[in-house]
């Protein structure tokens, strides 16, 4: 399965509105799904059937 990274651009109740980074394609999914400590603007990586939050080192 491919790899892929997200970012959360809404949150309504329980589903959040994801935004694939490289296709610009919107996927609704259900908040239970996320890791916790998902916001609006948190940015996702998909993998395995998993999601992790990506965090940026600076």
């Amino acid at each position: 399965m491919e790899s892929k990274d997200y970012k959360v651009i809404k949150i309504e109740g329980e589903y959040a509105t994801l935004l694939d980074e490289e296709s610009k394609e919107e996927l609704f999914i259900a908040m239970a799904l996320l890791p916790p400590g998902t916001d609006i603007g948190t940015r996702l990586h998909y993998e395995m059937l998993e999601y992790t939050i990506i965090t940026d080192k600076d």
